[in-house]
């Protein structure tokens, strides 16, 4: 089972047909994924549900249905076990960015962190599960797959938001903190945290 957000509501893959409550359910051979979309975001149905008989197939036949971006992002601590926010489209959410040519997904997810954030020395420690959403860019609907690691440093400099990416804030935040920004956050980042 696959789990893709548009918004902060779900797009589910699986194997299982199950009686639908507040949720619709779709073949996944057969889906109008654009009519998927925009039912999600005009009504008040919960979540979706496309189906395929075949749980190796699931995830490769949703990511033919739309363009991919592949980025790289993550969940970087410090030396006091506070976790890096940034705060963008005034929402908190956690530092990634699109891989470029020629470099490791790895490398990818640091070069972001540092970029958006300013912070040095980070070391992955562990990859984190691999997110998938749905977004809109120039009136075209795109799945971004985010693979995530977790990462940590020593650093205690400055942070330095990359305004340029519309970042207003860079911030460590404790556990209390976290869960307060957790509440102004996405689907795909509570599930991280």
């Amino acid at each position: 089972m696959y789990t893709i957000y548009v918004g902060d509501k779900p797009i589910i893959l699986t194997t299982e047909i199950q009686k639908e409550t507040d949720f619709k359910t779709y073949l996944l051979n057969s889906v109008n994924i654009g009519k998927v979309i925009k039912t999600l975001n005009k009504t008040e149905l919960k979540a979706v549900h496309l189906v395929h008989k075949n749980p190796d197939k699931l995830l490769k036949k949703f990511l033919k249905l739309l363009p991919n971006v592949v980025a790289g992002g993550g969940k970087a601590y410090n030396a006091k076990n506070e976790i890096l926010f940034i705060y963008r489209n005034d929402k908190w959410d956690l530092p990634k960015g699109k891989a470029e040519r020629k470099e490791s997904i790895e490398e990818t997810a640091t070069r972001e962190v540092e970029e958006e954030t300013g912070v040095k020395g980070l070391q992955i420690t562990k990859q984190l599960p691999t997110t998938y959403h749905i977004f809109k860019r120039n009136g075209k609907h795109r799945i971004k797959i985010t693979y995530w690691f977790e990462m940590k440093t020593d650093f205690d400099g400055q942070l330095f938001p990359q305004e340029n990416e519309g970042i207003t804030k860079v911030e460590w935040l404790d556990a209390k903190a976290t869960q307060k920004a957790l509440e102004n956050s996405y689907a795909n980042i509570r599930v991280l945290v």
